[in-house]
């Protein structure tokens, strides 16, 4: 309340002054100019106060001196003016702050074991809602008052402090917190992780940058992760034309020495085209799980046996290395070679060099178009134009990865090469997951969101219980006992259908059983390794883990 402590003092300070100074010149003018010598200063005084509250008495009404008459209008004309001043000033920014929302200052003395964030952005969004699926508290720091009353309004937990102050990171319990993240600019994602080791030295700290080889400097701050989405991007986009990328599971669900989980995308030419998934009989006959696909930008798990498969369709399997290579062998055409200029890429970002860098080590040759030069650009120009798509060879390409930064251009670009060549797969960036459906609608294939990596990465980091399978889905692999199965066999417990779930493997007094049979009989004591949504995994438990 200081400041409007001072903007009152100051207005009231204005308003005695004037007042008073017009006081002595109507009492002036009153005995020089209508010849009222016995009239007293405080009766002048009352005549200011009447004109310039617009009460009017009009006591001395009827001056006969131009002089006291246009001291009179002068008055009026102040009177009001200094009425408007007061509103804008004053009345009405002291009514919106009595109506505003209070946003609190310190978090709750209870809060324990929660996640500090510094920075409010789509890729934390889906930071937020993974700490939500998983019950773990968090806490938004943010410096700016309306920033924060909006997200305060908006359901957030968040608090109104400096995010560069010790104080704000102890009005954050941060001694309590099992982690900070920070998210807001290279240069004070610095200064914040400087500020939260002096506030406790033992916090765990995680920032994002935005230019990977500013990532020294934010671990010499102190920083414990410092991670860099745009290369994992990159490499997310690369995987769709090389085909399979595969994430290790970890020695907290541990399914054997070759056990992976893989990304499939179904390519012009496969055989599974046309195909349900119940038709392609990739349990059967090759033996891995099915545990989730996209479907044209809408990811199922576990998908449909009915939907009907087809090109750009992406599996997401689990199973062992072999059984993956033999269903990999099925979703590429047996003509698919990658000779160059087949895969076209644009932009030649920090995400483009990302993709360029993957496909190199995956032996993928590929045309390069940017807008700026460079050694490694095959084409300058702007991929807007039809005439440089042209020039770079993609209406007889296989593939194109847009990794362009701005998702209006990339929506552009997505119909041009649509209209070039019809055939064509497009694997486009976005900025923000909002903008996916309508690269979708413009016609690509598969769209991978920068918020949506960013965010699941930072969830991995953070949740270090929690297995990412695919950091574009909310797949997760978790290890859990199921008491009320016990006796029933995999097809009888109709684990799918009744909690979305996939079983991965049953461990059974030390060894891990990943060739799941519906007639496998589960035993007291067997510990399920299942594949599911957060909701999916929590129906499970639910229903399934609780005797």
């Amino acid at each position: 309340m200081g400041k409007w402590r001072r903007r009152i003092s100051y207005y009231l300070l204005l308003l005695a002054g004037v007042m008073l100074v017009f006081a002595v010149a109507y009492h002036f003018g009153m005995i020089v100019y209508e010849g009222a010598e016995s009239r007293s200063f405080l009766r002048s005084l009352q005549m200011v106060v009447e004109t310039f509250t617009t009460t009017g008495y009009g006591a001395d009404a009827g001056w006969e001196s131009p002089q006291m008459l246009v001291l009179v209008m002068l008055m009026d004309v102040t009177g009001v003016a200094l009425i408007f001043i007061a509103l804008p000033v004053l009345v009405v920014p002291l009514f919106e702050a009595a109506i505003s929302v209070s946003v609190p200052t310190e978090v709750e003395t209870d809060m324990l074991d929660h996640v500090i964030i510094c920075g409010y952005t789509p890729r934390v969004e889906t930071l937020i809602a993974e700490l939500e699926s998983w019950g773990v508290d968090h806490v938004i720091v943010e410096p700016g008052r309306d920033r924060a009353a909006e997200l305060y309004e908006t359901g957030h937990t968040v608090i109104h402090e400096d995010p560069e102050s010790v104080s704000g990171f102890e009005r954050a319990r941060i001694g309590s917190a099992t982690a900070v993240v920070t998210d807001t600019s290279d240069e004070r994602d610095v200064s914040i992780v400087l500020t939260a080791k002096e506030a406790a030295e033992a916090v765990r700290v995680v920032s994002v940058v935005d230019e990977p080889d500013r990532a020294t400097y934010h671990r010499l701050a102190g920083a414990d992760e410092v991670l860099s989405p745009r290369q994992l991007l990159g490499e997310g986009l690369a995987t769709k034309v090389t085909a399979a990328v595969t994430t290790d599971l970890g020695d907290a669900v541990d399914l054997g020495a070759d056990f992976e989980t893989a990304e499939l995308p179904i390519h012009r030419g496969s055989e599974l085209i046309g195909r349900t998934l119940a038709e392609s009989s990739v349990r059967e006959q090759v033996g891995v799980n099915v545990i989730g696909a996209w479907f044209h930008g809408d990811f199922e798990t576990p998908p449909s046996p009915d939907t009907e498969l087809k090109r750009g369709t992406i599996l997401l399997i689990a199973g062992r290395e072999s059984q993956i290579e033999a269903l990999k062998e099925r979703t590429v055409s047996d003509v698919r070679r990658f000779d160059r200029g087949e895969t076209v890429v644009v932009g030649y970002g920090e995400v483009g060099t990302s993709v360029v860098d993957s496909l190199s080590d995956a032996g993928v040759p590929c045309t390069i178009i940017d807008r700026v030069d460079d050694p490694d650009v095959d084409i300058v120009g702007e991929a807007t134009e039809p005439a440089v798509l042209r020039e770079a060879g993609i209406e007889s390409a296989n593939t194109v990865i847009l990794a362009l930064p701005d998702d209006t251009t990339t929506q552009f670009v997505t119909l041009v090469a649509r209209d070039l060549n019809p055939t064509i797969e497009i694997v486009a960036r976005a900025e923000g997951s909002e903008t996916m459906a309508k690269l979708y609608r413009a016609g690509a294939e598969y769209v991978l969101s920068l918020a949506t990596v960013s965010g699941r990465m930072l969830a991995s980091t953070i949740l270090e219980n929690e297995d990412v399978v695919s950091l574009d889905t909310q797949v997760q692999v978790i290890r859990t006992s199921a008491p009320r199965l016990a006796g029933h066999t995999i097809g009888g417990a109709q684990v799918r259908t009744r909690t979305g779930c996939t079983v991965l493997g049953v461990e059974r007094n030390g060894d891990v059983i990943t060739d799941i049979q519906p007639d496998l009989r589960i035993l007291a004591g067997d510990t399920l390794i299942i594949a599911g949504t957060d909701e999916d995994t929590n129906r499970f438990t639910e229903l399934l883990s609780v005797e």
